[in-house]
């Protein structure tokens, strides 16, 4: 019953404007105030600040800056086999598996479509249609930047606009569509292994999603669909290497990355439930 009722009251409430609320609280410098803040929920979420290269709450001076913090240089060493794909977050695989003729598992029977999640147009859906797919949930204790799989260069990014639902398991389970029903900026690479789209999902205060070659993506909150295109070569390309960052949460949410056919396979270990830590080994090339 009370699940229900978390579940009801995030149709009722004004999820973008407690959102943005949240944004201002978490963007703001105010001393002694923001640090009691960080160190109460270090303490409330036993966030491991020992991986931190600057370890200390009072060092931060917005909790923005705490919760987007760099790990010291060694604390998330790439697997060596350069053949594998690796993880790109810190997080917990909700879901992972084919993605059959368009169709992406969710939970207890629900499914949304590629097409949908990455903004309705075909043409961009049309390669991930029999593909493989992953989603990852970043809880609040967990390292909030977004690295590359494997090496990309950028075709297209796109901001989708939509709700902020919770992405926490309990409203997977019984939000239809949840991940392509939230905003989202999506981000579609040209790699060795073919087309791969990262998909950056909004949430109940998250009060930006950023990427390392276009800064804050949203807020500002859009009404329709935006895409930008990217050049392969020249000045304004954006090449990234594997491990190398490529996007930000600032609060927690949901990554999904999508595949192309046969271009994957995922290690045997990684199901539902299975934590992940960014930059160990994820996937194999086929």
């Amino acid at each position: 019953m009370l699940d229900k009722l978390k579940v009801t009251l995030q149709y009722c409430f004004p999820q973008h404007g407690l959102s943005r609320l949240v944004g201002k609280f978490a963007a703001a410098e105010a001393g002694k105030v923001t640090t009691a803040f960080i160190r109460w929920f270090i303490k409330k979420y036993q966030v491991n600040m020992a991986e931190a290269a600057e370890p200390a709450p009072e060092a931060y001076k917005s909790f923005n800056q705490f919760f987007t913090r760099p790990l010291k240089g060694d604390a998330r060493p790439l697997c060596e086999d350069e053949s594998k794909l690796v993880h790109p977050v810190d997080g917990t695989v909700s879901q992972l598996g084919p993605i059959e003729e368009g169709r992406i598992f969710q939970a207890k029977g629900f499914h949304y479509t590629a097409n949908t999640l990455l903004g309705g147009d075909a043409d961009t859906a049309k390669p991930f249609e029999d593909g493989d797919f992953a989603t990852i949930y970043l809880a609040p204790r967990d390292y909030h930047r977004i690295h590359m799989p494997l090496d990309g260069v950028l075709k297209e990014m796109i901001y989708v606009p939509g709700k902020l639902f919770s992405v926490n398991p309990l409203t997977a389970e019984n939000v239809p569509e949840l991940f392509a029903r939230n905003e989202r900026v999506v981000a579609i690479f040209d790699t060795e292994l073919g087309p791969m789209a990262m998909v950056l999902v909004g949430a109940t205060i998250v009060a930006s999603i950023e990427t390392v070659w276009a800064g804050t993506v949203t807020p500002p909150t859009g009404k329709e669909v935006f895409r930008w295109t990217y050049p392969a070569e020249g000045a304004e390309s954006v090449h990234l290497k594997r491990g190398e960052e490529m996007g930000r949460f600032k609060l927690g949410s949901t990554v999904v990355m999508l595949f192309g056919k046969d271009a994957i396979e995922f290690n045997g270990e990684l199901e539902n439930g299975f934590v992940t830590r960014m930059g160990e080994a994820m996937a194999s090339r086929r």
